[in-house]
């Protein structure tokens, strides 16, 4: 070794501690932390996956449209936030919610399209929850960042309520005290605002009350 040129010695090292710290940072350590978040967080590592029945019906972390097949809500279930989440063109049957496609519409808010789309939704939901405009929140006409939210503002499912319940034939007390199960408060009790995950809800709904 002495008898290589400095450079080449140099060069060596330089390779053996590159080889040293891919294996520890590339194998190593990816691997433990594989192994100890399988362990500890298993349910999150893989997903937050949910499942009914055995089948996996989607991902806590994702929002999901409870449409037909033309796109029409459907009354039975709490509908999530708009979602710009879809390929462009948009094929037939993809109402937003795609994950292969997170993003946002990038309107500005005095943008005449996004204006329009909002007057539109408002109409929307007025008419198939039976509620004045004035009522309707924020978060139940505009689409989130990622276009892939799976929470509602609490205002949004309140507004929802007698909707489901007179899909399902039981009373708006027996939504309501759903709804407070799965609303999620404040991020260490000061951050944003309590939401509530659509698809758990929707779950719960199927499981205590089937339609």
């Amino acid at each position: 070794m002495n008898r290589l040129p400095s450079f080449v010695r140099q060069h060596l090292v330089g390779l053996r501690v590159l080889i040293v710290f891919t294996v520890l940072t590339g194998i190593i350590y990816p691997l433990a932390m594989v192994g100890l978040s399988q362990v500890a967080f298993s349910g999150p590592a893989n997903g937050s996956l949910v499942s009914y029945h055995g089948r996996v019906i989607g991902s806590s972390l994702l929002c999901q449209e409870f449409v037909d097949a033309k796109g029409n809500p459907l009354p039975q279930y709490f509908q999530p936030r708009p979602s710009s989440a879809t390929p462009t063109p948009t094929p037939k049957g993809d109402y937003g919610c795609d994950p292969t496609f997170s993003s946002a519409s990038n309107l500005g808010p005095t943008n005449p399209v996004l204006i329009k789309d909002i007057k539109q939704r408002q109409a929307q939901i007025s008419a198939f929850d039976h509620v004045p405009i004035s009522k309707i929140p924020s978060d139940a006409v505009t689409a989130s960042g990622s276009g892939l939210d799976p929470d509602i503002s609490q205002g949004y499912a309140a507004i929802q309520v007698a909707t489901v319940a007179n899909a399902r034939h039981i009373s708006p007390a027996q939504v309501e005290a759903l709804v407070r199960q799965y609303t999620r408060g404040r991020t260490l009790g000061f951050l944003g605002e309590p939401v509530v995950n659509v698809l758990l809800l929707n779950r719960a709904l199927d499981e205590k009350y089937p339609a």
